[in-house]
């Protein structure tokens, strides 16, 4: 750190700050083997915790000296659980021998290799390019220079923000086209690290082309001359395709100075994250790239006029910038049709949890959960029933198997207290305890609360604290009317969106599953079999 702050003319208590915020940062040096496993959401529901406790059974006090065994946040293997990290190889699909196995590897000073990432091959209706030469809409735009008429295509379609916030692209590509300024960024959050999302990761593996070009496409309107890729730090497989795409798109001269001769010019790279949910937020994201550390800005400005070093910068996730590129190939009116129950267009969803097939697909807007679930998901695990469902990871909150009629929609899914989100639907068989699930993603929040603001730092830990003693049998009556002036706080009072959803999990618990928490606050049982432990 001393080298560093002398090298770049830095305070140390200033590289210390970002040194320690930082998961992938180390300030003392790890032992000969860090087995970090995961145990959110998806892990959690198939196994992580047994596979942790037989993994360490494996190992005597000796060879324990040189092994750190601990839990880390979503790995974004959610579709081959559980899943971990042995220094900085990722496994997923682990069975306890598999990863003693490893772990002996490097106790031995013996490389070993992260598993590749389940990858099926299909057609998309998404993709334009089938048997034909991609990037024709970047093509066309430098031969017409239509600017503002992708921008009416894109409002004529309806395209929302496929993040999570739904927010409509077209006014956001207007408010930074609009900035004046004579420098400009485009950059892509493909820092997907919410439990059970991985449809960003599918993308950027499956249709790499479709983001590219919708990235580029929206530089050309804006007038952006440099972009980034800000890509989470577990994708490495998928890195390595983006990197190759990118290469290839400045041989054929769609990137660079000059591009096809046009004169136009944008320059695109991909920026590793040094890890941390709270960097999905496009605030923390833009203060992890300046070299901060990743906390959220305060509102306004907007990131359209004030972005990454306090310029203009167009922010949106790969399945936005990759259903922009459809678009402006397939048209607005092709783009309306594709979806049924009211939704519109495509999306990519991922599904995982207690189902036979989880992994990551494309369907219409509007599908229902249940279809989601049984025709995608290839239904419940073990001949179950579906007791309850997340519509997209923690922050969605959980419904019961009463609602998954329900369509993925913005207003279906608002009018059930929940949301569209990133679409990483994760389903509970019957037998799984949600008071217990819901302990798990607020955990998950704590963990991953970056710490800025009072409200989210001290309230989450005050709400693990809470729900804890629940599964443990301690619980008084008013209890309750804390629980719901705790979670008003967060949701009022926090900065940025993790701590304003945070109580969302065991709000929605308690509103859609009382039968359990009546069993566990009035008669101590869990049909889970997995609370009062202690």
């Amino acid at each position: 750190m001393q080298a560093v702050a002398e090298k770049h003319g830095l305070p140390l208590k200033d590289v210390h700050a970002v040194a320690s915020f930082y998961p992938h940062f180390h300030l003392d040096p790890p032992k000969r083997a860090d087995v970090a496993f995961c145990d959110d959401l998806s892990c959690h529901l198939n196994g992580s915790a047994a596979l942790r406790t037989n993994v360490e059974n494996q190992f005597g006090a000796a060879e324990r000296k040189e092994i750190t065994f601990r839990t880390v946040s979503c790995l974004g293997r959610c579709d081959a659980p559980p899943a971990l990290r042995i220094n900085d190889s990722y496994i997923s699909g682990a069975n306890p021998d598999m990863v003693g196995e490893l772990i002996h590897k490097c106790l031995g000073g013996l490389p070993i290799e992260s598993t590749q990432p389940p990858v099926i091959q299909r057609n998309f209706v998404s993709d334009p390019y089938v048997g034909m030469e991609r990037y024709g809409s970047l093509r066309r735009l430098v031969q017409t220079r239509d600017f503002g008429g992708v921008i009416t295509a894109l409002k004529d379609a309806g395209l929302r923000g496929l993040g999570g916030a739904g927010f409509p692209a077209s006014i956001k590509w207007e408010m930074t086209r609009s900035a004046p300024a004579s420098e400009k960024y485009v950059i892509c959050n493909a820092d997907e690290s919410e439990p059970g999302t991985l449809k960003d990761r599918f993308i950027m593996m499956q249709l790499p082309y479709l983001m590219i070009e919708g990235m580029i496409i929206a530089a050309l309107v804006v007038g952006a001359s440099r972009g980034w890729i800000y890509i989470r730090h577990e994708y490495e497989h998928a890195c390595d395709i983006l990197r190759d795409e990118l290469r290839e798109c400045y041989e054929k001269k769609l990137l660079g100075n000059n591009i096809l001769g046009s004169g136009l010019s944008f320059d695109l790279d991909m920026f590793i994250s040094p890890g941390g949910y709270i960097c999905g937020e496009v605030g923390a994201l833009l203060e992890a790239m300046e070299g901060k550390r990743a906390e959220p800005r305060d509102k306004p400005p907007q990131t359209g006029t004030h972005g990454l070093w306090q310029k203009p910068t167009l922010a949106s996730n790969v399945e936005t910038f990759t259903a922009a590129s459809s678009i402006l190939a397939k048209g607005a009116d092709w783009y309306k049709q594709q979806g049924r129950n009211g939704g519109v267009g495509m999306k990519f969803i991922a599904v995982s949890g207690h189902v036979n097939n989880p992994g990551a697909y494309e369907v219409p807007m509007g599908t229902t959960y249940t279809d989601i679930i049984n025709l995608y998901g290839g239904g419940i695990s073990g001949g179950r029933k579906l007791v309850g469902f997340a519509p997209s990871g923690p922050s969605s909150g959980y419904l019961p198997a009463s609602m998954a009629d329900t369509p993925m929609e913005w207003g279906a899914l608002s009018k059930a207290g929940s949301m569209v989100g990133s679409s990483a639907v994760i389903a509970c068989a019957e037998g799984t305890c949600m008071l217990d699930m819901a302990l798990n993603a607020i955990r998950f929040f704590r963990n991953e609360s970056c710490g800025k603001c009072v409200p989210c730092r001290v309230g989450t830990q005050k709400m693990v604290d809470m729900i804890t003693a629940w599964t443990q049998g301690k619980f008084s009556p008013d209890q309750m009317p804390l629980l719901n002036e705790l979670s008003e706080v967060l949701r009022t009072a926090s900065i940025c969106g993790l701590g304003q959803i945070a109580p969302v999990p065991v709000l929605s618990v308690i509103k859609h599953f009382p039968e359990q928490i009546e069993e566990h606050l009035q008669h101590r049982r869990c049909v889970g079999d997995v609370c009062f432990k202690n």
